[in-house]
C-alpha cells in the first residue's frame, strides 16, 4: 500500500512539475546555484588534497629534508636569523652518509634556474636539479623515455640531463629528446631520459614536469657551491622500521657535530619532513570548507525559500482538486506525502542540474589545463541528499497545510 500511494504521489508530481515549466524552473534555480556552490567547493578541495597528497608520497613519508629554510608556515624561527644560516653543503652530506646508523641513503641536491637551449627553441627559468648518485633511492620518479645516470656519468660530472615532460615539449615538440644536445648555462649537455608527466598539483605544483636533473659533478661547474643563498637540501631516507622521529634526532646530532656547533647553540638548519606540508594546509582547507558551506548555504536557504512558496501555490491552485481526493476517502498521509514527493522531487532535479553543471565544468577545465579534476561518487549522493532534505523542509509546512484541509471546504473552495 505505502509502496503503491508513494507512486501515485510521483506520478502527482511528475504531472505539475511538467505543466508548470517556468514555475518548476524558478524553484529549481535557487537549489541548483547552492548546491553548485557547495559541490564545487568540495570537488575543488578534494583535487587539491588529493594533489598534494601525490606530492607528499612522491616526497615519501619516511624521508627528512634538512635544509636552510624551515617549510612549516608556524615557526618561532624568525626570518633574519634564519637568513644567516649557512646552507645545507656537501660536507653536511658526507656526514650523514658516513656516520649514520639509522639511514638507508642519503642525497645532496642543489637547485637554480637555468636558461635552457635546443637549436632556436628557449625554456627560460628551468629549475635545473644538480643531484648525487642515489637521487634516484629517495625521490619518487618515473623516466618514462631513456635512462637515469649510470654510477660512472655520476661520478665523473660527465654533460648529461634528465628533463621534464613540459620542458621536453617545449625544446623538441614531438620529437624525441633522447640522444639530442642541448646548452644549460652555456654547456652543451646530452639528453639521456625524458621524466613521465605528472600533471599539475593542487598548489602550483608540476613534480618533475619542469624540471631538469643533472649530476652534482657537473652541476657544480656552472653553480656556485660557496654562495650562502644557495638552494640547497640534504634528502636522507630512514631504514625499514626506523621511526621518523629517531632518524631526524639523529640527523639533526651529526650535521649538529659537522658544524661543530656546542650544546647552548641552536640549529643552523631546518629538519623538514612531508607531513609540515600537510599541516600547514590543514586550516586553509577548513576555512574553505567553511566558506564553501556558507555561501552554498545562503543560496540553498534561498531556493528553500522558493520551493516552499511555489508549493504554498500549488497547494492554493489544487485546493479543489484535494477535497475530493478526501470526499474519495484520501487519508492526511496521502495528501501530505503526495506534496512532499513533489517538493522532494523539485529539489532533487535542481541538485542534479547543479552537479551536472559541476561535472561538465570539470571536463573543460580538464581538458583546457590538463588537471586531474573530478567530481567524485561522494560528492554527486552528498548533493542529492542535501537536495532531498532541502525538498523534506521547504515541503513539509505546505503538504501539512494540504492534509489538514477540511474537505467541504476545499471542494467549495473554487466557487
Amino acid at each position: 500500500m505505502f509502496f503503491r500511494l508513494l507512486r501515485e504521489g510521483f506520478i502527482f508530481a511528475y504531472k505539475s512539475v511538467i505543466v508548470n515549466k517556468l514555475r518548476t524552473f524558478l524553484s529549481l534555480f535557487g537549489i541548483t546555484i547552492g548546491i553548485f556552490s557547495i559541490i564545487s567547493v568540495f570537488t575543488v578541495l578534494d583535487w587539491m588534497e588529493k594533489a598534494i597528497h601525490d606530492s607528499i608520497s612522491s616526497l615519501g613519508d619516511n624521508v627528512i629534508y634538512a635544509s636552510k629554510w624551515p617549510w612549516g608556515l608556524n615557526t618561532n624561527l624568525n626570518w633574519w636569523d634564519i637568513i644567516k644560516y649557512p646552507s645545507i653543503s656537501k660536507y653536511d652530506y658526507q656526514a650523514v652518509l658516513g656516520r649514520s646508523t639509522k639511514a638507508s641513503n642519503a642525497c645532496f641536491t642543489v637547485t637554480q634556474p637555468e636558461k635552457i637551449k635546443y637549436q632556436k627553441n628557449l625554456a627560460s627559468d628551468v629549475d635545473v636539479w644538480a643531484v648525487t648518485p642515489e637521487f634516484d633511492k629517495i625521490r619518487s620518479f618515473e623516466v618514462e623515455n631513456g635512462r637515469y645516470f649510470s654510477p660512472e656519468e655520476a661520478e665523473s660530472g660527465k654533460n648529461v640531463a634528465i628533463i621534464g615532460a613540459v620542458i621536453a615539449e617545449r625544446l623538441f615538440k614531438k620529437a624525441d629528446p633522447v640522444g639530442k644536445l642541448i646548452t644549460i648555462a652555456g654547456k652543451r649537455t646530452a639528453v639521456i631520459g625524458v621524466f613521465k608527466k605528472e600533471g599539475k598539483g593542487g598548489i602550483g605544483d608540476t613534480g618533475m614536469d619542469e624540471e631538469t636533473v643533472v649530476p652534482y659533478n657537473f652541476g657544480k661547474t656552472f653553480i656556485n657551491m660557496k654562495n650562502n643563498f644557495l638552494n640547497a637540501t640534504l634528502m636522507i631516507k630512514a631504514k625499514e622500521g626506523v621511526p621518523i622521529q629517531e632518524l631526524s634526532d639523529e640527523a639533526t646530532m651529526i650535521i649538529r657535530s659537522a658544524r661543530r656547533l656546542s650544546p647552548n647553540q641552536t640549529d643552523n638548519f631546518s629538519m623538514n619532513r612531508a607531513s609540515l606540508i600537510t599541516q600547514s594546509f590543514s586550516g586553509v582547507f577548513a576555512g574553505i570548507n567553511i566558506g564553501g558551506w556558507v555561501i552554498g548555504g545562503f543560496a540553498i536557504l534561498v531556493g528553500g525559500f522558493g520551493i516552499a512558496n511555489i508549493m504554498f501555490v500549488s497547494v492554493r491552485e489544487r485546493t479543489n482538486i484535494i477535497g475530493i481526493q478526501k470526499a474519495l476517502g484520501a487519508k492526511k498521509f496521502f495528501i501530505l506525502q503526495q506534496f512532499l514527493v513533489e517538493s522532494v522531487l523539485l529539489s532533487v532535479i535542481g541538485g542534479m542540474l547543479g552537479v551536472l553543471m559541476i561535472f561538465i565544468g570539470t571536463l573543460v577545465i580538464n581538458y583546457l589545463y590538463e588537471l586531474n579534476m573530478y567530481l567524485t561518487l561522494s560528492n554527486m549522493l552528498l548533493a542529492i541528499f542535501i537536495s532531498g532534505m532541502i525538498g523534506v523542509v521547504a515541503g513539509y509546512a505546505p503538504a501539512n497545510t494540504a492534509a489538514k484541509m477540511n474537505p467541504v471546504e476545499a471542494i467549495g473552495f473554487s466557487f
